[in-house]
């Protein structure tokens, strides 16, 4: 008994030897394939003039409506989230000021003094609460019956 323990001792070591060796192999030609052959990061510059470019009434950069406040919103709310969760919320003026608290306690957001007027007057100007549903009610239809199997 004590014979089959030392050749399966035997055979076990060289065999971990070489799943080793293996697994390690493709770790380091792994790595080397990424390093040499993986994604390229390309840079790209904005200028100035392409930062604060307006095209039809919208903020290329941010997608923001042109109106007065923008660049206080720009510099106070993009600094920590995208412009996109400003775009989704409609919001009244309550609701807003009621955010821009919430983020101050909770998210870090820094006191806003005369700017948070600004921002909540762009914003309920230019992304006010919708009164209307996802589409209109359906009107005047000709409904027919539909005739069974």
């Amino acid at each position: 008994m004590q014979e089959k323990e030392n050749n399966d001792r035997i055979v076990f070591r060289p065999i971990f030897k070489v799943v080793l060796l293996i697994f390690t192999s493709f770790i380091i030609f792994g790595a080397l394939a990424i390093v040499f052959f993986g994604p390229r990061q390309s840079e790209v510059e904005l200028g100035e003039e392409d930062s604060e470019l307006i095209e039809n009434g919208i903020h290329v950069r941010t997608g923001l409506i042109e109106a007065d406040g923008l660049q206080t919103v720009i510099t106070n709310c993009t600094t920590c989230h995208s412009s996109k969760l400003i775009i989704q919320n409609r919001m009244g003026e309550e609701q807003w000021n009621a955010t821009i608290r919430w983020m101050q306690k909770t998210q870090g957001l820094w006191p806003l003094g005369e700017n948070q007027k600004v921002i909540v007057d762009y914003l309920t100007k230019n992304y006010p609460v919708l009164e209307k549903g996802r589409r209109p009610p359906l009107t005047d239809i000709d409904w027919y019956p539909l005739e069974g199997k």
